[in-house]
């Protein structure tokens, strides 16, 4: 007689119904949803946003103090002197390249909107240096607009909780929009991106820690695993290969 075949593995709820218990452990986790870069206004969140590609928030708010204290509005932006303005945002790395965007984002917002900070998705992407991600930075936390923020956090633990397979940004941001309550997607990054930050590591998620283990599918996860374990390891004073 042929042995039994092995049980298939559980079939996942729909990643729609799957989201709000996520949601409800994270929220419990990190009750305060908000961004981590201090402001006061739409402009400083927008200048402070495209300050934190690939710079820390605790970094770029050790910077903008002394910046909103020499330049308050976009005209005083537009109107800096470029030399001056790289040297205040050099600490936040590529710093000619964002003093250069946030310069002509203010040109921009000076030409086109009076100076203000546009309250549409639609305007936003249209500013130099501004893309979706920063677009929905300052709709959820500038206009209390609802946006989905997909940096690389939100995009790694989506993937791992097995609510899209995709990688582009864009795509991940539809994805989510179709599954996630409109009401929770500015909470909703937030909280992804502080638990990528603190728990779901890129390299070591720590799934012994996360509180969310028991509702995560964990896609990728083993294959990290394996990758760790078929690094070869390097002695001392071996070159690298």
């Amino acid at each position: 007689m042929d042995s039994p075949a092995p049980d298939a593995p559980p079939k996942l709820a729909p990643a729609r119904d799957r989201v709000a218990p996520v949601h409800a452990a994270l929220k419990r986790l990190y009750p305060d949803a908000f961004t981590g870069l201090t402001h006061a206004d739409p402009l400083q969140l927008l200048v402070a946003t495209i300050l934190s590609a690939q710079c820390t928030d605790a970094r770029v708010n050790t910077v903008t103090p002394a910046l909103f204290a020499r330049y308050r509005t976009a005209r005083d932006f537009a109107a800096s002197d470029p030399a001056e303005l790289e040297r205040l945002v050099k600490p936040t790395g590529f710093y000619r390249n964002k003093a250069k965007n946030i310069r002509a984002c203010c040109a921009a917002l000076v030409e086109r909107y009076g100076g203000e900070v546009p309250a549409s998705l639609a305007d936003l992407v249209t500013l130099p240096g501004v893309g979706r991600k920063t677009a929905n930075v300052v709709l959820g936390d500038a206009f209390a607009t609802p946006g989905i923020t997909v940096d690389t956090h939100v995009g790694r633990l989506s993937r791992r909780l097995g609510w899209t397979r995709h990688r582009d940004p864009v795509r991940v941001e539809l994805a989510l929009m179709k599954i996630v309550p409109q009401e929770d997607w500015t909470d909703l990054s937030h909280r992804l991106i502080l638990h990528g930050r603190k728990v779901c590591l890129s390299r070591k998620p720590r799934c012994g820690a996360c509180a969310v283990a028991g509702l995560c599918p964990k896609v990728g996860v083993k294959g990290l695993a394996a990758k760790r374990r078929r690094k070869p390891t390097r002695q001392r004073g071996e070159p690298r290969p």
